[in-house]
């Protein structure tokens, strides 16, 4: 009984990222970040927290969900940060399978007993603005839907600033990344009270 209980704390104490390239710091030192860098500001506001990144470049909502089962096993988070979507609209693959793909992953997420935060993206409106405004709104109709924790734009701030990006236009520089660890953690920190 002793060791169920202590497993189940460890667990709730885990944090899975699970995005893609824009939390993967392609093109950076992983260290630069901005899920290392959360693993400092943890560490350092004294919330006892590991933080597992499984997030992969290239990765597509299909495929997430395809990797998330075993992930979940591997880690039983007690938090899923929920960071995908922006390869299947810079694709151009239907959002509605974007959308199911997004909702199925926070179902298993919530089943596996992890507290979900779904993290919005945008894409630039050369896409298409209908497409574009179409993925935008995406998140935040999903998680009013399934009464999700939302952070509603992972890239504020950073994304239209060159100075913050790399040449790619659309992955933040190590200058950009602390900022936008400043776009998750208002939302992730209500979280981790009730988890610490």
């Amino acid at each position: 009984m002793f060791i169920a209980l202590q497993s189940a704390v460890a667990s709730d104490h885990t944090i899975l990222v699970y995005g893609d390239s824009l939390s993967a710091a392609h093109g950076l030192r992983p260290e630069q970040g901005w899920v290392a860098l959360l693993r400092g500001r943890l560490r350092v506001q004294g919330y006892e927290y590991q933080v597992v990144n499984a997030s992969v470049s290239g990765e597509t909502t299909t495929g997430g969900v395809a990797r998330l089962p075993r992930e979940l096993r591997l880690t039983h988070p007690g938090i899923l940060i929920l960071e995908l979507g922006a390869n299947d609209a810079l694709r151009g693959l239907p959002l509605d399978l974007a959308r199911q793909s997004l909702a199925e992953m926070i179902r298993l997420g919530e089943s596996a007993g992890a507290r979900v935060l779904l993290v919005g993206l945008r894409i630039p409106p050369n896409y298409g603005p209908r497409y574009a405004t179409q993925f935008q709104d995406l998140y935040p109709s999903l998680a009013r839907q399934l009464h999700t924790a939302l952070v509603p734009f992972l890239l504020n701030g950073v994304a239209l600033d060159p100075s913050l990006m790399q040449q790619d236009g659309l992955h933040p520089n190590a200058r950009g990344e602390p900022l936008v660890l400043s776009n998750v953690w208002p939302y992730l920190e209500p979280m981790l009270r009730k988890g610490r």
